[in-house]
């Protein structure tokens, strides 16, 4: 960045200020680098524009009767929707559905399995959140499901 050269008490000092970050500043003085800290709020001399990265807010389109992961759903009774007591339970991610558990008319509990969706390599159990009876399959082995899709509902 910048480059000075001191004299203090008769002795020569070659200082260069490698990076400043607020009030902390990398330098290194004839060839040692040393972290210091100022009192006071440094401006930083580069042009250099800093990355800001915005801080990451997950997604909240979710209500309590569809959950987007495939990991077991609390132990809450779930409300339901409307006063109907239906839910739908849809894909977490893009795959494809290697295997289906259910049909329709099957009574399933919460955290019975569903179906296994394969998602980036990996495959991923779909878990039911919800108590009831498979009114409707929008879903069979070797469907394609995009990130938000109906695959199952449940009455």
């Amino acid at each position: 960045m910048k480059q000075f050269s001191f004299t203090i008490n008769g002795n020569q000092y070659d200082v260069e200020i490698k990076s400043v970050d607020e009030n902390k500043a990398e330098v290194e003085v004839n060839g040692f680098t040393y972290s210091v800290e100022t009192d006071k709020v440094l401006q930083s001399v580069s042009k250099t524009p800093k990355l800001v990265v915005p801080q990451a807010v997950p997604s909240t389109d979710i209500t309590p009767t569809e959950h987007k992961t495939s990991a077991p759903a609390p132990v809450v009774p779930a409300a339901p929707k409307g006063g109907s007591g239906k839910a739908t339970i849809k894909s977490p991610l893009p795959g494809i559905i290697l295997d289906v558990f259910v049909k329709v008319g099957d009574t399933i509990k919460i955290g019975d399995k569903l179906c296994c969706l394969e998602a980036m390599k990996m495959e991923n159990n779909i878990n039911s959140d919800k108590a009831g009876t498979i009114t409707k399959m929008h879903i069979e082995k070797g469907s394609t499901v995009m990130e938000g899709d109906p695959m199952i509902e449940i009455g």
